[in-house]
């Protein structure tokens, strides 16, 4: 009897050990189904997240730590993923040591959290004296520092598109901030307003080394990386992210005692207070373990610009559930990210026409980035 699911990639039997030597090594095959769920956890996350942290503060909240938290306190939500591919693996008989990730995955997966915590930390420090629109701009240079980080840490090789891919959507992201409305932050000085500029500056190159730092660490992996180590080393990824945001806090007591008393005050009730914080935990999280699938499918470059493309999205969206002010900038910039996103899309297809990528089914015997293995 087979599984629908593979668990456990590198724990397969003699035989079928045997017969993937068999198989040549001269095609990177792509796990279509699980990309695609991939590429829809990242749009509904990208999208989502600021919407639901934006509400937040929309209503009455106004605390930072609470609204960076939110964006990697969702983890937990992957223990039950995880926990019915436990099961799984138990039945098919694989060691723990073989189950869990590797010492090397879990430092890496430390290392890169605390890189995220800083991060999103630097981005709410920046936003808080920067205009909406400068810092939107600003920020867009994440996509260039990505293709600089994934050229040099993952040896990204770029073509005609792909180079005009990173133009095209980089441009998109800043008209996207001049579209934004926001004045400059009253009462904040020049110094402030400068070093608000150099955070958002800074995240925005943290943001473009993480993705390809994720996609290095899968390869340093001794044993071959499948989902399960996916989810194992996204849940470390959140774990070091969302301890680095509270933990310099932990000190500060009636910071949190004044969670229940904002809850008590919030514009929409106590209730509904709560859940746009769990909501919001959870809507992020579909963005990163989306995102790391999408790595641990396709490229880290690639993860960035289907993220990137979703902003423009949100501020439109936004005009719709949030009253914001319209702006045919809004629409020039979705056309341009579109059409940022097709020229990457057009210049893989190209590049990878003789190639002929096989269709890979959740549940393959795939060398290179399966699931797991079968029983």
């Amino acid at each position: 009897m087979s599984s629908a699911l593979n668990i456990e990639e590198g724990t397969t039997t003699p035989e079928q050990a045997a017969s993937t030597q068999n198989i040549p090594n001269t095609k990177k095959s792509i796990n279509w189904p699980l990309l695609y769920l991939s590429c829809t956890l990242v749009a509904i996350g990208a999208t989502g997240g600021p919407l639901l942290t934006r509400l937040y503060y929309r209503h009455g909240g106004d605390r930072r730590w609470i609204a960076t938290s939110m964006q990697t306190a969702g983890f937990p939500i992957l223990f039950l993923p995880l926990f019915v591919f436990y099961l799984q693996s138990r039945r098919q008989g694989v060691k723990l040591s073989m189950f869990f990730m590797e010492p090397k995955l879990f430092w890496l997966s430390f290392t890169i959290g605390v890189l995220l915590g800083l991060e999103i930390d630097l981005h709410a420090g920046g936003l808080s004296d920067t205009p909406v629109s400068t810092s939107s701009m600003v920020f867009s240079s994440q996509i260039i520092f990505l293709a600089v980080f994934a050229l040099l840490i993952v040896k990204q090789k770029f073509t005609a598109y792909s180079i005009i891919s990173v133009i095209l959507v980089t441009l998109g992201l800043a008209l996207s901030g001049l579209a934004a409305n926001g004045d400059r932050p009253a009462d904040t000085s020049d110094v402030e307003y400068y070093l608000g500029l150099f955070l958002v500056l800074a995240s925005a190159a943290l943001l473009g080394l993480i993705w390809p730092l994720i996609e290095r660490a899968y390869s340093k992996a001794k044993r071959p990386v499948n989902y399960v180590i996916v989810l194992q080393f996204q849940i470390n990824v959140a774990i070091f992210a969302t301890l680095f945001n509270v933990i310099g806090l932990a000190i500060q007591r009636d910071q949190f005692d004044i969670v229940s008393l904002e809850a008590s005050k919030y514009g929409l009730g106590n209730g509904m207070y709560y859940f746009v914080l769990i909501a919001g935990a959870v809507v992020w999280q579909l963005l990163y373990i989306g995102g790391l699938g999408v790595i641990f499918c396709f490229n880290s470059l690639f993860t960035g610009i289907l993220a990137a493309i979703f902003l423009p999205i949100t501020s439109i969206i936004a005009v719709i559930a949030y009253d914001d002010k319209f702006n045919g900038l809004m629409v020039v910039s979705l056309l341009i990210c579109l059409l940022g996103f097709t020229s990457y899309l057009l210049g893989e297809y190209r590049t990878n026409k003789k190639k002929s990528y096989p269709m890979t089914q959740v549940g393959d015997n795939n060398p290179s980035n399966d699931v797991a293995s079968s029983v």
